[in-house]
């Protein structure tokens, strides 16, 4: 998908406090940076920055952080963004490179709408593979907890295996998510764009070496 230019996208970039122009300065520092020890929850993949923004709101006692590797997807956030959230960072790396911002502090993961590379050679890219899972173990503080949505049964089954092949417990296992109607649930810009169609969304959590997690 070709995405559209955003005009003064680096202007926008530039003059917003959420935007974390150096995050490897804070590796394994995210708590300093917060000036908190609340749990850190990172959504990979924000888009425009609906799921992580609402969440911010909703729970100021967690710290949330958005990654998106697109500047023009970055500088659509931003604006949407409210004065005066402290417990939200925005960050644009690719996936490959989280190890380079994160090192043991992570207490959850949002899988989000995540590109389903359907070819089979392109299996390694999906951010829910082996691949990736090896890296999410460097970055989790200790349990590790991977929330994760999508509208593509072919991708939802792959890493629902994926999962459980690497050691993860499986919870909440949805095939339509808006099946039912649930008010308190938070949706990003895809999910009510696909929901609205009469998609199905899937959804899963994964946990490993999580007993008593809120």
């Amino acid at each position: 998908m070709r995405l559209r230019n955003v005009k003064n996208k680096e202007i926008i970039l530039s003059n917003s406090s959420y935007f974390i122009k150096n995050p490897e300065l804070y590796c394994g520092k995210w708590n300093n940076f917060f000036g908190n020890d609340n749990p850190i929850y990172i959504e990979i993949g924000m888009g425009k920055g609906k799921f992580i923004i609402e969440n911010a709101l909703k729970y100021p006692e967690i710290n949330f952080i958005g990654i998106e590797k697109f500047d023009s997807v970055v500088a659509k956030c931003l604006p949407k963004i409210p004065d005066g959230i402290n417990n939200l960072a925005i960050v644009r790396i690719d996936a490959n490179n989280i190890n380079n911002i994160f090192k043991n502090e992570i207490s959850r993961i949002y899988l989000n709408f995540s590109d389903p590379w359907p070819k089979v050679r392109h299996a390694s890219r999906r951010l829910s593979s082996k691949i990736f899972l090896d890296k999410y173990d460097k970055i989790f503080i200790s349990n590790k907890e991977i929330y994760l949505r999508t509208d593509n049964r072919d991708l939802y089954i792959y890493s629902l295996m994926s999962f459980s092949e690497n050691g993860y417990t499986l919870s909440n296992i949805i095939f339509d998510l808006h099946g039912k109607e649930d008010e308190s649930l938070i949706t990003t810009e895809y999910e009510d764009k696909f929901s609205n169609m009469g998609l199905p969304i899937y959804a899963v959590v994964a946990k490993k070496g999580v007993q008593n997690s809120k």
